[in-house]
């Protein structure tokens, strides 16, 4: 039999990212006032279909990025060489103003929700250039705050510009050797240099630095700049002796690359090959990862560096949080699944997968957990917003503070365990490449690595929870969002409702000091079930008092998120966290890893 011949699969088809997702629409309505929603809405639908389109033929083009150290003369080059269709998705990102729209702040401070909206669309598709466009917005916001005059002059209308042909990148170098997440024991050096005659026009930044030192996980190797930690005092001082620098990846930076564009570039004016020049940085190697493969990521040595202050000196790693805040906040598997389960024919073909009650039982299952990820992160969204146009309250502020830790982590995980159950919804299908579900499982786990992994997260969430009026913020809101429901509601929910407010009371009791040693993990996970359990039923509250025609289901999420999630089993590990003695379980632990106890004297 030739292929062609007996049964045929019928392909699946995939919806318009945003007016097919079950939360985008609803989202905006709820948010923003009609005037706002008539001029964006038509703008995501167009975006929605150009990604069915236009981004996907590029993402085609991507391929991972290779280096030429050295040429055939034995000159070092370290020419970076680029995709066509990294370099056409970057000009795209830039044009479509995924960072720009948070700084044109056209709808104030639900801009920053706007343009996350198109990052939520995009992303699994756009094979990973979002992470260049994260730091490139938070580089933006660091100036934005902290840069000198001519940094706000020069550097940042580039880092949000919308023409491809103008706008700058940024990367940012935090990550060495000695400590990965603990900057702490950073090891490049920073030292002032001598006023020059002003003949590199970079001078104008500020008082130029020379940077020496390794840079071992610098993602964005391509950008035209970075955000570098370097040390400005002894290293007995630790974390406290870090400043930040601003590092022109290229010299000169401030004048025309001197390369024409290629050809048969429509989207792009940037050249393919980006060699490292005169500012001393080099790559030692293109890392070999797990996903993100399109992604040029490099270990990078410095010598002699040009790098130029941003902030306070030594106070480099409080300067340094705006980027890790928005970073984390950007941080499509089950569309895939839905489409491919109303074509799939079942029972000798007399039914459709989407029929079947076990198989849509999983799929509301894995959309519950999509739809309380989503809610939790465009809280903190909304939250980042008010901050930076200035409209945040000193409560705003703190659950900020809070959530941004939180939702980067919380999500992560969700999705991570979400997308192998959306492989497995397609059968063998699934398995294949061609439906982009592996990608997006390679991709997507590094969000649990990259920006702190979920232990570097949750001691961090602990550290903010412990404080008692950032608890008390979260808990006022938490308290206001509980008694803003309507009688009605209140009674059809009130088991999850009380089963929610008795994780409340966990949480402060958690998180009020001394914190057992074992608890800041299962905490975290605690803390985002409740959280997004919130957001839900504030979304569920709106929806019901609005009439809108998706209450009884929002509703229904809501109950389902805390009565058949995984909230009560939260809980109870918590709860084991704080009873067991941390010394004792350590050693048990100790033996059922490695075996032999008797190493535990020496530790």
């Amino acid at each position: 039999m030739r292929v062609e011949q007996g049964f045929q699969p019928v392909p699946y088809s995939e919806g318009n990212p945003y007016t097919a997702d079950p939360v985008l629409p609803c989202l905006l309505r709820r948010l923003f006032p009609k005037q706002a929603r008539d001029e964006i809405e038509p703008d995501l639908e167009r975006f929605g279909n150009d990604i069915l389109t236009t981004v996907r033929d590029l993402a085609d083009l991507t391929a991972p990025p290779t280096l030429t150290q050295y040429n055939h003369w034995g000159q070092r080059t370290d020419a970076l060489r680029l995709s066509e269709g990294w370099r056409q998705l970057t000009a795209l990102a830039q044009k479509e103003g995924i960072v720009a729209i948070a700084y044109e702040r056209r709808y104030g401070a639900l801009s920053r929700v706007y343009g996350s909206m198109k990052v939520l669309m995009a992303t699994a598709d756009t094979r990973s250039v979002f992470c260049p466009m994260s730091m490139t917005d938070g580089c933006a916001r660091v100036i934005e705050l902290h840069g000198t005059p001519a940094m706000k002059a020069e550097i940042y209308p580039r880092l949000i510009s919308r023409d491809p042909s103008h706008a700058f990148t940024s990367g940012q170098w935090m990550t060495e050797r000695p400590g990965g997440s603990d900057v702490s024991l950073t090891e490049t050096t920073a030292t002032p240099l001598p006023p020059t005659n002003a003949s590199r026009t970079e001078d104008t930044l500020g008082p130029a630095h020379s940077l020496d030192g390794f840079k071992w996980f610098s993602s964005a190797t391509d950008s035209d700049v970075a955000l570098a930690l370097a040390r400005t005092g002894p290293v007995s001082e630790g974390a406290r002796a870090l400043s930040l620098f601003l590092v022109p990846l290229r010299l000169p930076l401030l004048q025309p690359n001197p390369l024409p564009p290629p050809r048969s570039d429509p989207y792009c004016q940037k050249p393919a090959t980006r060699t490292s020049t005169s500012n001393g940085i080099f790559i030692h190697r293109l890392k070999h990862k797990f996903g993100t493969h399109a992604l040029p990521t490099a270990e990078l040595s410095l010598s002699g560096t040009l790098g130029y202050p941003v902030g306070p000196r030594d106070r480099g790693v409080k300067t340094i949080a705006a980027v890790l805040n928005i970073t984390r906040v950007y941080s499509a598997s089950l569309e895939i699944a839905r489409a491919y389960a109303a074509v799939r024919t079942i029972r000798g073909g007399t039914h459709l997968l989407s029929e079947d009650a076990v198989h849509v039982a999983e799929l509301a299952r894995v959309s519950t957990g999509y739809r309380a990820a989503v809610h939790l992160v465009f809280g903190a969204v909304r939250l980042l917003g008010r901050s930076e146009c200035g409209a945040a309250s000193e409560g705003d502020e703190r659950r900020l503070r809070l959530l941004t830790p939180l939702a980067k982590a919380f999500a992560a995980e969700l999705a991570g365990r979400a997308m192998p159950e959306c492989m497995a919804a397609l059968g063998g299908q699934g398995y294949m490449e061609e439906t982009g579900i592996g990608r997006c499982i390679r991709d997507g786990l590094v969000e649990q690595i990259w920006e702190g992994t979920t232990t570097v997260l949750a001691l961090d969430l602990q550290r903010v929870a412990q404080s008692a009026q950032n608890m008390s913020a979260f808990l006022e809101w938490a308290d206001n969002v509980l008694a803003s429901m309507p009688p009605s509601m209140s009674a059809t929910l009130e088991v999850p409702c009380t089963l929610l407010q008795s994780a409340l009371k966990e949480i402060q009791s958690t998180y009020t000091p001394p914190v057992a040693p074992l608890v800041p993990r299962p905490a975290l996970f605690l803390f985002g079930y409740v959280a997004s359990a919130l957001y839900l039923l504030e979304h569920a509250v709106w929806s019901n008092i609005t009439a809108q025609p998706e209450a009884e289901t929002d509703i229904e999420v809501f109950r389902r998120w805390v009565m058949e999630g995984e909230l009560q089993r939260s809980v109870d590990a918590v709860r084991v966290a704080r009873s067991v003695d941390p010394g004792s379980r350590f050693k048990k632990d100790h033996t059922i890893v490695y075996g032999d106890t008797s190493s535990l004297a020496k530790l």
